[in-house]
């Protein structure tokens, strides 16, 4: 029988992986920068923290989990993202408790949703989020914002466009609630079923719609905007201030709304302007979550983050012509002639290594030249040959691959050798 990768996954080859590595290097960095400290959760979760938490008229909860039973007749799912258990963890742990607020926090890893796969959209996804949770300051807005944009700019991306709505506070939200029934009740047949069956439940849900989002019902109905109370008003005011602060430009977007239920007050996307990247633009989105611990057991925790996709970062990197440095070459690779060579040439391997020296060698007994060209292949700086003559001697040739220069060093000082011509 012949196995294939499951549908809607990949596997990424060491060709490959090395890519990541950079991406996955410098979200550490920026998240340094700003004091964002990393968090690891399980990869699934009970099947009710995303039910209360995501918003069960969501499509990635209706649709797109994958959901089993487990052997203690449990129900728990995948996680389909990351702000749940990160805010999970954040009440379990009783980090509202920390004397520095807000607790700063970030996460990379993979995501599970069953959903069509497209380029850059699959059902194991690798998502970097970061959660500022404990602070209802409009200026964390900002910098949660900026953080996000600082990565994409870091690894090379120009063609950006951020994105930004407010979806308002409670208040808000039940005036629009009702106007948004109102406007679509009378023609609600035209719809799908799950628009349908979202009408009375949450009608927001209405306007994402990936089925009917080209019903002109949609375009016309009820701006949040217009409902927008005082408070949320000059909220949204001051995070577009401090925007404006940074230096950071933006367009308002009174449709966005995005696709989970918990967002209130500020609702941001960050989307790539590069031409040919694809028809879903979206790398990166996010938003306020005011009320979400409070919603577990805890205590009121206002919160904001975001997630992206590192595949559609690297997707994006490909569209603008951009690359990470090249993958890490190799420092030496030792080539043995001979039976009597071999266990030499392995002991200085480890002391090489040991010297924080890259190094490798022939675990195929080839012929000396099959060995060069193996040590071509791997793009090695140097090479050091040891043959039979050179155990006899106590040295090894040293060939630097980049101008063809040989010179023999004797075996007791080729580390030394070595950290000061690879290394300095």
């Amino acid at each position: 029988m012949i196995f294939k990768v499951p549908r809607g996954t990949q596997d990424i080859l060491p060709s490959e992986t090395w890519k990541w590595q950079q991406a996955e290097k410098i979200i550490n960095e920026v998240c340094d920068i700003y004091r964002y400290k990393e968090i690891r959760t399980p990869i699934f979760e009970q099947t009710e923290l995303f039910q209360r938490l995501v918003g069960e008229t969501t499509d990635v909860v209706q649709k797109e989990m994958y959901t089993f039973t487990d052997k203690g007749d449990r129900s728990m799912t995948l996680r389909p993202e990351g702000t749940a258990a990160v805010v999970r963890s954040f009440v379990e742990n009783k980090m509202f408790g920390y004397p520095d607020q807000p607790v700063k926090l970030f996460y990379t890893g993979p995501m599970f949703r069953y959903e069509r796969q497209q380029a850059g959209r699959y059902r194991q996804f690798v998502q970097f989020g970061a959660e500022a949770i404990g602070s209802a300051d409009p200026a964390i807005d900002a910098e949660v914002i900026a953080l996000a944009l600082d990565v994409y700019k870091r690894v090379g991306l120009t063609k950006l466009k951020l994105v930004i709505n407010s979806l308002g506070d409670t208040e808000c939200r039940i005036a629009h609630r009702e106007a948004l029934i109102a406007h679509f009740n009378p023609h609600i047949g035209e719809f799908c079923s799950d628009c349908q069956s979202r009408l009375e439940k949450n009608p927001l849900r209405i306007l994402d719609c990936k089925v009917d989002k080209g019903n002109p019902l949609i375009a016309s109905a009820p701006s949040l905007a217009d409902y927008l109370n005082e408070t949320s008003a000059q909220y949204f005011a001051d995070v577009k201030g401090y925007l404006d602060d940074a230096g950071i430009s933006y367009e308002v977007d009174a449709n966005l709304v995005r696709g989970l239920d918990y967002y209130n007050h500020t609702a941001f996307e960050i989307m790539s302007t590069s031409e040919g990247f694809g028809a879903i633009t979206t790398l990166c989105g996010g938003g306020r979550y005011n009320g979400l611990a409070e919603e577990i057991g805890g205590p009121s925790a206002p919160g904001i983050g975001f997630a992206m996709s590192i595949e559609r970062l690297l997707l994006a990197m490909a569209a603008e012509g951009k690359s990470f440095e090249a993958e890490p070459v190799l420092d030496v690779y030792i080539v043995t002639l001979g039976e009597t060579a071999r266990r030499p040439g392995f002991k200085l391997l480890g002391a090489l290594r040991e010297a924080g020296i890259r190094s490798d060698m022939d675990y195929m007994d080839r012929k000396m030249k099959a060995q060069m060209k193996s040590a071509d292949r791997l793009n090695a700086r140097t090479v050091v040959l040891i043959g039979e003559d050179e155990v006899a001697e106590g040295v090894a040739l040293l060939k630097n691959m980049a101008d063809g220069a040989q010179v023999k060093v004797p075996v007791a000082e080729l580390v030394q050798k070595l950290k000061e011509t690879l290394i300095g």
